[in-house]
C-alpha cells in the first residue's frame, strides 16, 4: 500500500492531478486505484463546468469506501483534434478510465482506437456518440439524458403558460409567434430539442408561427447578439423565445434589457439545463421556466461506473440500458416548483 501511495502522489505532483481519497483503510476497493481522465468539449460551457464540479464532489465520497481516486481534467476549447491529443496524454499519464464529453459526437473513432489499444474503458457523457460508434468496442459506455425528453418538457411548459395566460398572445390573433436560439449547427441534441418543443406545442393545439432562429453555440453572449438582430427585424412581434439551453435564454433576456424593454413588452423565455444561473432567473421570474438536467445524478452515475470498471466490483448493481447506457430523467422547473 505504501508503494501505491508513492505512485499516486508522484502522478498527482507531476501532472497536476487532483487527488482525492488516498487512504489506507480496509474497504471495498483497496486493491485498485481509480485514475480518471476527464476530457470535455469546452471549458466555457456553464452546464459542463457545473457537472464537472459535481464529479469532483462525487469522487470525495469514495474516501469512505477505501478507494484511491485521482482525476485530471482537460478542456478542448471546441477542437476535436485537440481533444484527441488530450486523450492520448491522459492515457500516457496512467489514467485507467476515461470520461469523455466529445467535441464532435460523430467523430469519436480516434479516441475509441486509443482507448482500445490501451485497454482503457471510456464513459462518454452529455454528448452521445452515434449508436454505430458505441458498438465499436465492448468497453464503451454513455451517461446522460434523452434530448427528446428535454424538448418535449420545454414544449409542455410553453403549453401550460399559454393556456394559463391569454396575454402571451399580445396581438390577439390566436397564434403564438416564436423564435428559436439553437446550440450548434447540425448538433443532434439541438435539433431534437427544438423539434420536440415545437411539435409538443402543435400536438396540444397551440397554433404557432416561427419568425426566426439563430445559432448561438450554447453561448450567452452569442445569444444576446442573435437576439438583438431578431428584435431589430421583428420588433414586438416576438411572443415566445425557445432556447436550447439556459445560457442562450439568458442571452436573449440580456438583449431585451439592453434595449430597455418594459416588462409588459417582453416575450416568454424558456431554457433547458437548470444551471444555477438559470434557476436564479426562474426564481426571479425573468425566465418563465427551464428543464432540469440532472448533473448531480449524472456525476454520481459516472463515478460509480468508473470505479466499477476499474475495480471489477459493483457492475452488477449498475442498471444499464442495452448494456451500455445510463439515462437520467429531466424535470420541469417553474417558479412555483422552486418555491
Amino acid at each position: 500500500m505504501e508503494v501505491k501511495k508513492i505512485l499516486v502522489a508522484g502522478l498527482a505532483a507531476s501532472l497536476g492531478i487532483q487527488l482525492f481519497g488516498a487512504c489506507a483503510r480496509e474497504g471495498s476497493y483497496e486493491e485498485e486505484s481509480v485514475y480518471v481522465g476527464v476530457a470535455y468539449y469546452d471549458q466555457s460551457d456553464t452546464f459542463i463546468n457545473a457537472l464537472i464540479d459535481c464529479l469532483k464532489e462525487e469522487s470525495r465520497e469514495y474516501e469512505d469506501k477505501g478507494c484511491e481516486v485521482a482525476m485530471q481534467f482537460r478542456g478542448a476549447g471546441g477542437s476535436q483534434r485537440t481533444q484527441n491529443d488530450q486523450v492520448k496524454e491522459l492515457i500516457d499519464a496512467g489514467c485507467n478510465v476515461l470520461c469523455v464529453n466529445l467535441v464532435d459526437r460523430a467523430d469519436p473513432s480516434e479516441i475509441i482506437d486509443l482507448a482500445r489499444e490501451n485497454d482503457v474503458p471510456v464513459i462518454f457523457f452529455n454528448r452521445e456518440p452515434v449508436a454505430e460508434d458505441m458498438m465499436q468496442w465492448d468497453r464503451l459506455y454513455y451517461v446522460g439524458a434523452l434530448a427528446g425528453q428535454s424538448g418535449t418538457m420545454q414544449g409542455e411548459l410553453a403549453v401550460e403558460l399559454i393556456r394559463s395566460d391569454a396575454g402571451i398572445d399580445r396581438n390577439r390573433d390566436g397564434k403564438i409567434h416564436y423564435v428559436v436560439l439553437e446550440g450548434e449547427p447540425g448538433h443532434q441534441d439541438a435539433i431534437i430539442r427544438t423539434e420536440n418543443a415545437v411539435d409538443t406545442l402543435k400536438r396540444n393545439g397551440i397554433e404557432v408561427e416561427k419568425l426566426s432562429y439563430g445559432i448561438a453555440n450554447w453561448n450567452r453572449a452569442q445569444a444576446q447578439n442573435q437576439m438583438l438582430q431578431m428584435i431589430s427585424q421583428h420588433q414586438n412581434q416576438i411572443e415566445l423565445v425557445l432556447a436550447n439551453n439556459d445560457d442562450m435564454a439568458l442571452g436573449a433576456i440580456d438583449a431585451y434589457e439592453k434595449l430597455n424593454y418594459t416588462e409588459s413588452a417582453l416575450p416568454v423565455f424558456l431554457g433547458i439545463d437548470g444551471t444555477d444561473v438559470g434557476l436564479e432567473a426562474v426564481r426571479e421570474e425573468k425566465m418563465a421556466g427551464t428543464v432540469f438536467n440532472d448533473k448531480e445524478g449524472q456525476a454520481k452515475a459516472m463515478m460509480e461506473l468508473a470505479a466499477a470498471l476499474v475495480t471489477g466490483e459493483g457492475m452488477d448493481k449498475i442498471e444499464l440500458e442495452k448494456e451500455r447506457y445510463i439515462f437520467l430523467p429531466y424535470s420541469k422547473i417553474t417558479p412555483d416548483v422552486l418555491d
